[in-house]
């Protein structure tokens, strides 16, 4: 599976494009996909689905651009649909722009495959109550959204977010994955398990 990262939208949320042979997914298209559709054009590419790790505004402004012009079923944690009736998941938040509205069926967590790869779809919550992580193990790669940070968390003060579910959550979830596995945030650089199991302050006592 190659990984392609592309910040977009007004907080420069990671997108990923995931893709194996011709089958690929989007994660968390958090503005303008025009670079990710240049992509998929450009390599001749199917976009089977579109996997959202939470229902906050700034991971969804092109969602329903990139569904309408690919026709990817969009996912989601049925947890988080009531983040749709809020500024923070409709927009409007600190002043951010609104959300074009579109359409997502729940993805619960356990095994699935998606674009032609096995993936496990684990319950994160924490930052958002149905936030989501895909864990794809023969790419050896975790998409976590904003639940774990290089050396950092995701917030937990927003309606829904609770710091020690949050904690438990890294520990339980994603802790126990491959030290090797990569980690790919929704902001900022890539990690892996091991080096934050290491070296994140916030599990300084899980560190060994």
């Amino acid at each position: 599976m190659d990984i392609l990262a592309f910040p977009l939208g007004p907080l420069e949320t990671n997108c990923y494009l995931a893709m194996a042979g011709t089958a690929a997914l989007a994660v968390d298209p958090g503005g303008n996909p025009g670079v990710v559709l240049d992509q998929i054009d450009k390599r001749g590419l199917t976009l089977e689905a579109i996997c959202l790790t939470h229902l906050h505004c700034d991971h969804l402004y092109g969602v329903a651009a990139l569904a309408k012009a690919t026709g990817a079923k969009v996912w989601a944690g049925a947890e988080d649909a009531m983040l749709m009736e809020t500024e923070l998941g409709r927009g409007g938040l600190m002043g951010l722009p609104m959300v074009d509205g579109f359409d997502w069926a729940p993805v619960a967590p356990g095994e699935a495959t998606i674009a032609g790869e096995p993936c496990r779809v684990l319950a994160t919550p924490g930052h958002s109550p149905g936030s989501r992580s895909f864990y794809f193990p023969g790419a050896g790669a975790v998409f976590v959204g904003d639940l774990l940070f290089y050396r950092s968390i995701g917030r937990t003060d927003f309606a829904g977010g609770d710091y020690d579910v949050l904690i438990k959550s890294v520990v339980t979830e994603i802790f126990p994955l491959p030290e090797k596995t990569l980690v790919y945030p929704g902001h900022g650089p890539a990690t892996t398990v091991g080096d934050e199991k290491r070296h994140n302050p916030f599990f300084s006592e899980f560190a060994r």
